[in-house]
């Protein structure tokens, strides 16, 4: 897809995420950009501030915890990092959406899956009532969901892993919005799923032309589905490139390491 424009930048950011018992600095001085339209992938094994980085340009701290940002976030003309709450409220799920690690743990239990669609449809979009139950059930039908005008009153444990994410999805792209964060978003699903999650990513990124940011700690994960990668280690960006010259000749020891870590069928010397 050509991407026009940058949608995002981010410029020497910084996040101290802090405790009542520490303060850790997660993310130390980290900058980039992503185009309009534009894919691009975060790799680093878990710890090295790709999360947090995430949730630092959504200013959403983990339960239980402060983060102290610096730096800077421009999206839409507007340093993110400044910005009343209130406004980050409209910004967050209408212009900028995240989709987390654990469907499970990210869906409320107590709300079947159509209800929380539905919220963020009469909180972003201004529907309710039928309007909005029917474009839940529009969402769920795009992401994949089976008979999703049943489905749609289910509660979440009622859903399999796979579809869970799926209505995560649902619920990410339901206002369009202009930049997609998947952080991790084929954590704990099995290969098969995985690669109907990527795919439906894949799909709806070039059927709504939005920008996407696509963390994980597996390089098989970014191949096809991103044009640039950033590899984090230690809270800062170690490496910068294009999809096909990273993958083509890695010039830092940590993303080379990275690559020996990857399972293959055959290795040399290896018996064929």
């Amino acid at each position: 897809m050509k991407a026009d424009g940058q949608i995002l930048s981010v410029h020497d950011l910084k996040a101290h995420i802090v405790s009542r018992r520490q303060t850790v600095e997660a993310v130390k001085g980290v900058t980039f950009d992503i185009k309009r339209g534009e894919a691009v992938g975060f790799v680093g094994e878990s710890g090295c501030g790709k999360s947090i980085t995430a949730r630092a340009i959504m200013r959403l701290a983990p339960e239980g915890m402060r983060v102290d940002l610096g730096g800077s976030v421009h999206f839409g003309g507007r340093n993110l990092l400044t910005v009343s709450e209130a406004e980050m409220r409209d910004i967050r799920g209408r212009r900028i959406a995240m989709v987390f690690q654990d469907p499970l743990t990210s869906l409320n239990p107590v709300l079947t899956v159509g209800a929380q669609i539905e919220d963020i449809l009469r909180r972003h979009a201004g529907l309710s009532g039928h309007a909005a139950r029917e474009r839940a059930i529009e969402l769920l039908d795009q992401v994949g969901i089976p008979f999703p005008a049943r489905r749609i009153d289910d509660y979440p444990h009622q859903f399999s892993g796979g579809m869970r994410q799926r209505a995560l999805i649902a619920i990410a792209i339901s206002c369009d919005p202009d930049l997609l964060i998947a952080d991790e978003p084929t954590t704990a699903l099995d290969v098969t799923v995985q690669a109907q999650i990527l795919r439906l990513l894949l799909r709806l990124r070039e059927e709504r032309g939005m920008s996407l940011m696509l963390i994980t700690h597996d390089f098989g994960v970014v191949a096809g589905m991103v044009e640039r990668v950033n590899v984090m280690y230690g809270g800062r960006i170690v490496e910068a490139a294009g999809i096909d010259e990273i993958f083509r000749a890695p010039s830092h020891e940590y993303t080379r390491a990275l690559f020996d870590a990857v399972p293959r069928l055959h290795r040399e010397g290896a018996e064929s």
